[in-house]
């Protein structure tokens, strides 16, 4: 089953290059690109009080903008679509996620100016985490011109099921010449070859390498979750980072959600970021994860991150 990438387009560098990195690992998936261009990343809709005029008249003015990303899309190998829209809100999301699923949604590392407004790169991308939908962060630091070559994937103890959609992502660890190392982060000062063990056992039982070489493995003794992941990306020259987002309990979600955060706008290299359900819950409905994304950003809003 092909993936489909869903990159957030600009006429500025960071999201010419976000763009470029797209094609060119849609080339290597044999999928298919959609040029998406919003100017706010939002939970509500901000023309549901107004009349449809004032969102017509918003959208007559993206006009020319489609028309530009028209001609860039012209000029990519992929041929890509376009869709524009004034918002991203939970609903577009998931439109987007259905129509063109299974869909990754890729976007420039936040606080890279990569869209009209500041500070939308990093609202999109909370959006999305919030919601569960895969999620790929792009430095402006990542060569463009080939696909991943060495993969990092960030693991732990914890036993995990991927989410339906993120198990297509599964392509991205065998593409040709690729490499995998499993990587796990532990307290500084403790050698926990046991913890790196049930890391390894962790990701084998999810079916994510079903019908690879095993990988090698590699534990790094960190206090800082971030910290100790960016070493393990120095240490193994990894092009490319795969890190698990949980649905966990208020403390462990808040946690969680931190360390995502920084990585994606820390790393020198792309950070996929792969939905996974908990043990014991059935993969959720389209409708639950758009409103689990209302719930959380609300709560972002209000100052709080709401309990799952």
């Amino acid at each position: 089953m092909a993936i489909n990438l869903i990159a957030f387009a600009g006429f500025y560098a960071a999201a010419r290059h976000t763009v470029r990195y797209a094609d060119t690992l849609t080339q290597a998936l044999h999928g298919r690109l959609v040029l998406l261009h919003v100017k706010r990343a939002s939970l509500f809709d901000p023309f549901v009080l107004m009349a449809p005029r004032y969102q017509q008249e918003e959208l007559s003015r993206e006009a020319d903008t489609a028309a530009a990303l028209a001609r860039l899309a012209e000029e990519l190998p992929t041929r890509p679509s376009v869709e524009v829209a004034t918002d991203l809100l939970p609903a577009v999301a998931q439109d987007l996620a259905d129509r063109h699923g299974p869909a990754l949604f890729v976007l420039s590392q936040p606080g890279m100016g990569t869209v009209e407004g500041p500070g939308v790169a990093a609202d999109a991308a909370e959006l999305l985490r919030a919601g569960h939908f895969p999620l790929l962060v792009v430095p402006a630091t990542a060569p463009a011109d080939h696909a991943p070559r060495r993969i990092l994937l960030a693991a732990d103890r914890e036993l995990f099921t991927l989410a339906p959609d993120a198990l297509a992502l599964r392509q991205l660890l065998v593409l040709p010449g690729a490499t995998l190392t499993i990587a796990h982060v532990s307290s500084a000062g403790a050698d926990d070859d046991a913890g790196c063990g049930a890391a390894l056992h962790a990701v084998q039982a999810s079916g994510l390498l079903a019908g690879l070489a095993a990988p090698e493995l590699r534990g790094y003794a960190h206090d800082d979750h971030t910290e100790g992941l960016l070493a393990a990306v120095q240490d193994t020259g990894a092009d490319f980072i795969v890190v698990l987002a949980r649905q966990r309990s208020y403390l462990g979600e808040m946690f969680h959600r931190s360390v995502t955060a920084r990585l994606l706008e820390r790393s020198p290299v792309p950070v996929l970021v792969l939905p996974v359900a908990a043990e014991e819950d059935a993969p959720d409905t389209p409708s639950q994860r758009t409103t689990d994304a209302a719930n959380w950003v609300t709560g972002a809003l209000a100052g709080l991150s709401p309990a799952n």
